[in-house]
């Protein structure tokens, strides 16, 4: 037993000696480390020591997301220079703005009075909410985390995300092309609580260069969470694609129509915002649609019903290889109307044009369509006639003008 002891205290020693013969020699680190306070601060602490007086200590550090060249941050707490020093420097998030699961790495370097310097290790730390206990789910380039609701909840969530995924790349030609993670809160509640500055109609928000999406989605509400879910990546996978040193601009029109496309079919309340703006002639131009669309309710609604079906239109009529051309010469810096030229032979205001005498034809057969259906509906037959208001017979119905 003595003899076993004996060779463990020697075996300690051995690992403890370099160091101390390198504390002895030059600057030495005691302690590195970075806390988290979600969702406001991060805080990178540091103690080293050396002979003679610290004199410099400075922080390094690298956002890890979408960058074509990769930027160095640096930052100088504050301390009096010593033989050993204790410090801390403090990233507020009112100035940074980081989304839960951004990742940074860091390192830092030392001198002293004599000139030594030390480099420490780079070192990575994830801005996690730690508020919550996550699960997560992976599939592909998506992973999802959420910490209420079942694992069936995640995986309809998922599956929706999948065919969003295979719908964009189908009819667009676009797809991932860096890993995405969607955080999903239990309620609108809890996302704005993982917020700086959020806005009280704040319901999911995205970071594209980190490739990350914040969600507010209740179990209770999975049907609008999967189109909600959808509409985000729709974003993120398009402006993944369109990232650019030359700045892309994408039209509102664009990215907001795409995003929908990426849900599915349109919904309902959109499709009959649409017919009643057509009806009543309050179509909004696609130029105008260019620009931030408008904070009143019944105007934002028509941009993006009218967005959904700008794209809808130029995809069926035009295809897939169109609209990914469109997008690639967005990313090399082209105007949309220099891009719009170029792959269809007209701009935003030849898009209205047709558009416009499109959709109104689709509109009037339809019209004729249901009125015709109307028609051949035996007598005994109720239905309501929208126009007067009324119950009427589809006899009835022959003699409405």
């Amino acid at each position: 037993m003595t003899k076993w002891f004996t060779q463990l205290a020697l075996a300690i020693l051995l690992l403890i000696t370099p160091s101390i013969a390198h504390a002895q020699e030059g600057i030495s680190l005691l302690d590195s480390t970075a806390e988290i306070y979600f969702p406001s601060t991060l805080v990178f602490k540091i103690e080293v020591a050396s002979q003679s007086d610290i004199t410099k200590i400075r922080l390094h550090y690298q956002a890890d997301k979408m960058n074509y060249a990769q930027v160095t941050s640096e930052a100088w707490p504050d301390f009096t220079p010593s033989p050993k020093v204790k410090t801390e420097w403090v990233w507020d998030m009112r100035k940074a703005n980081l989304l839960a699961g951004a990742a940074i790495r860091y390192w830092w370097t030392i001198e002293d009075a004599t000139g030594d310097k030390l480099t420490t290790s780079p070192e990575i730390i994830r801005f996690d909410d730690l508020r919550y206990s996550w699960q997560k789910l992976t599939m592909g380039q998506l992973n999802l985390f959420w910490y209420k609701g079942s694992q069936s909840f995640a995986e309809e969530l998922m599956a929706a995300c999948q065919q969003a995924l295979d719908r964009l790349f189908e009819d667009t030609g676009v797809y991932p092309e860096k890993p995405v993670s969607i955080f999903v809160y239990a309620s609108v509640g809890d996302l704005q609580g993982a917020l700086i500055f959020p806005q009280e109609w704040t319901g999911g928000t995205l970071d594209d260069k980190y490739g990350l999406i914040a969600i507010g989605v209740p179990a209770n509400e999975l049907d609008w969470g999967k189109r909600a879910v959808a509409h985000e990546l729709g974003h993120m996978v398009i402006h993944q694609m369109t990232f650019s040193p030359y700045g892309a601009f994408l039209p509102f029109w664009l990215d907001e129509g795409l995003a929908m496309h990426a849900e599915g079919k349109p919904e309902p309340y959109f499709e009959s915002w649409l017919k009643k703006a057509i009806s009543q002639k309050k179509l909004i131009s696609v130029r105008s649609l260019s620009s931030p669309f408008s904070a009143k309710q019944e105007q934002a609604t028509i941009s993006y019903a009218q967005s959904q079906s700008l794209v809808e239109f130029l995809i069926q009529n035009y295809g897939k290889d169109k609209m990914l051309n469109l997008l690639g010469l967005l990313k090399e810096g082209n105007s949309c109307d220099e891009a719009m030229t170029e792959i269809y032979g007209f701009d935003q205001d030849g898009l209205d044009t047709l558009w416009r005498k499109y959709i109104t034809s689709q509109t009037q057969s339809q019209s004729e369509f249901k009125q015709i259906s109307l028609l051949r509906a035996s007598p005994e037959t109720f239905l309501w006639e929208e126009m007067s208001g009324k119950m009427v017979t589809a006899t009835t119905l022959l003699v409405v003008p």
